[in-house]
């Protein structure tokens, strides 16, 4: 117990703030135009498509310079020629999270920028099988956990030398379906719930380092995965109450931004859900 409250307290202490107040933060930003995190470094894994995509692009709109990666050299390419032909600051490599030699590559290329990094989005996951958790096999649970759970964990780690000076934030990618189980996203479901709780436990270890950990949660958003998995369609449809319209990547985009930004300084530990509508509490 004398462990526990001891971290909490260190916690607290790790939340650093601004002397600046929060109306005089806003109004110089307005005024500087979207440059609330410039000269800023952002690596985001899975972020040349979809959510991830629309992250790197709204980071980068709002002065931060991204790097971007993905398992696949062609994905990669595009994206950081589709970032940089509209003038944002962009560079990109290949990065298979489980493997550690990429993990390193990016690391890597993230510091050759300006030899330190200061946020972190990991958006990178899989979900090779539709099935129950009954019907899953070893290998199977190996790859989902593997990719979905350790890899932000071990990423983070090789990240974290590099960012400790320079405080930052880091934002995990979950899912509503870590509240909202569909048995055909078995495995799935287990593995973006981890994320919650991974969330939790690295925000009281990192604050006193000065790093803030938050999570997104999405929900149905229009993305690649949704569309050819009719299941998570499903799977939203029938668990969560929605707005007029399917969420767009756009969504999530500008809350990582207010996450990475100074006005969050005094957030950290939250799982935080964009779905329209949930239905817990």
């Amino acid at each position: 117990m004398t462990a526990t409250l001891r971290a909490v307290s260190w916690a607290f202490r790790g939340l650093h703030y601004s002397s600046v107040p929060l109306s005089a933060r806003m109004s110089s930003q307005r005024a500087h135009g979207s440059c609330a995190l410039a000269e800023k470094v952002a690596v985001i894994t899975g972020s040349t498509k979809g959510i991830g995509l629309a992250i790197a692009r709204r980071l980068a709109q709002d002065g931060a310079h991204v790097v971007v990666s993905s398992r696949k050299q062609q994905n990669v390419d595009q994206a950081v020629a589709a970032l940089q032909g509209e003038g944002l600051s962009v560079t990109g490599t290949v990065c298979h999270v489980e493997k550690a030699e990429d993990r390193e590559q990016l690391v890597a290329t993230a510091l050759e920028h300006s030899g330190g990094v200061d946020f972190l989005v990991c958006n990178a996951a899989v979900n090779p099988l539709v099935g129950s958790i009954m019907g899953t096999s070893e290998q199977v649970w190996d790859k989902i956990l593997s990719v979905n759970v350790k890899s932000p964990a071990l990423l983070l780690s090789q990240l974290l030398p590099h960012m400790e000076k320079r405080g930052g934030a880091v934002i995990l990618v979950s899912s509503i379906s870590a509240y909202i189980p569909h048995v055909a996203l078995g495995a799935y479901n287990v593995s973006k719930t981890a994320l919650l709780g991974l969330t939790r436990t690295l925000a009281l270890e990192l604050a006193p380092r000065g790093i803030r950990v938050n999570c997104l949660v999405p929900g149905i958003i229009e993305t690649d995965f949704s569309k050819v998995n009719p299941n998570v369609r499903l799977l939203m449809l029938c668990s969560v109450f929605l707005p007029s319209r399917i969420g767009q990547p756009e969504d999530c985009a500008g809350l990582v931004s207010f996450l990475c930004s100074p006005d969050a300084s005094y957030i950290t530990g939250e799982n935080i859900v964009v779905a329209g509508f949930s239905s817990r509490l």
